[in-house]
């Protein structure tokens, strides 16, 4: 690695950092206004307040990272455009596509510690972050799902009318244990309880029938402790809890999920293939960024950065019009995810094909 590679490494990387920091700092204050009365209602120490806002942190700086990526991107190559190192550096010998290398590397380096730390660091500080928000920000919550039909178990399928979650009792409980097309078991109970001093369910005023062949058994009794597996937290409050997962927990929910014919399937595949394509998005958006503000601009590096801008927030809109439609629609979640990277890279072939450099 030359003299030159290290110089531009060091001002790309030193420039991205520089605005994730401006920009948290700003989200921050925003963010802090915003729920003020919250914390005063509760009555918050500081500590707690910090608490929250160090795990807060880490969640905004890796949603601003592409948007930061391709600024710091166009600042740079703009500023020296605009002080004629680039024409310099072209001039000695150097061609563009060996002045693109440092800027890569350095955005393989943002995409690899974003990857790294949205697939296992930031999912660890969500949970505390979520947990924070569910008691101190948002509304109570209540679970009003009626008619609940899951998978508990290959062969076990359970139905509960309603749930109440704050006391943790189900009403008109049904377990139906189902091998190929022959049902060999269905227990009913007009309620079941949690018990968290054993961690297990009661149930109430509960028949259990069996069969064998053509024969059926019936045993009933006024309560029964059982073991399923269905825990409180099934039936609590969903929000944000995608965020809070590691890759590897994310690949066991889905597969729970897929289990138990729940409908919100799309919304964490969707979070899976977008951590995934966030580092490449760090790439593309330094490939663009390089291209578009290598030219030293007649009015100084001004309209430049403003392109820069315009063109951040034109991804940021396709991107969040392909994560609807990825939750939303019957279109595949992988290729409605990846539809902005692939946009982009197609806008940036033709900006490396068209435009003089």
């Amino acid at each position: 690695m030359k003299i030159l590679d290290l110089y531009i490494i060091k001002k790309f990387l030193g420039t991205f950092f520089f605005v994730v920091l401006l920009l948290v700092a700003i989200v921050s204050v925003i963010d802090y206004t915003e729920k003020n009365d919250d914390f005063m209602e509760h009555q918050l120490k500081l500590g707690e307040v910090l608490s929250y806002y160090i795990d807060f942190i880490p969640y905004v700086a890796s949603l601003i990272t592409p948007i930061t990526v391709f600024i710091a991107v166009v600042f740079v190559t703009s500023k020296l455009a605009g002080n004629t190192e680039i024409i310099a550096i072209l001039s000695s010998g150097v061609s563009f596509r060996r002045l693109m290398i440092p800027y890569m590397i350095g955005a393989l380096f943002i995409a690899a510690v974003s990857f790294w730390l949205n697939g296992w660091v930031i999912p660890n500080a969500n949970k505390s972050r979520i947990a924070f928000e569910i008691k101190y920000v948002k509304s109570p919550f209540y679970y009003d799902e009626r008619n609940i039909h899951m998978k508990i178990s290959p062969e076990a399928y359970a139905y509960m009318e309603s749930y109440n979650n704050n006391a943790e009792v189900g009403y008109r409980f049904t377990l139906e244990k189902i091998q190929g097309n022959q049902m060999l078991e269905k227990l009913t109970a007009r309620r079941i309880e949690w018990d968290s001093t054993s961690a297990k369910w009661k149930l109430k005023n509960w028949t259990l029938h069996s069969f064998k062949g053509m024969e059926e058994s019936i045993d009933s009794g006024n309560e029964m402790d059982t073991t399923l597996n269905i825990h409180p937290k099934d039936f609590g409050s969903t929000y944000g809890m995608y965020e809070t997962l590691t890759l590897p927990e994310l690949d066991q929910h889905i597969e729970v999920l897929r289990e138990r014919g729940a409908n919100d399937i799309p919304l964490y595949l969707v979070e899976k293939y977008i951590r995934y394509m966030s580092p490449f998005t760090a790439i593309i958006l330094t490939f663009i960024g390089v291209i578009m503000s290598a030219r030293k601009a007649r009015g100084g590096s001004g309209f430049q950065i403003a392109l820069g801008f315009g063109i951040a927030f034109l991804f940021i809109i396709f991107f969040i019009f392909a994560r609807s439609i990825a939750e939303t629609s019957t279109v595949n979640p992988i290729i409605a995810v990846w539809v902005p990277n692939i946009i982009f890279s197609c806008v940036g072939l033709v900006l490396y094909k068209f435009i003089p450099r």
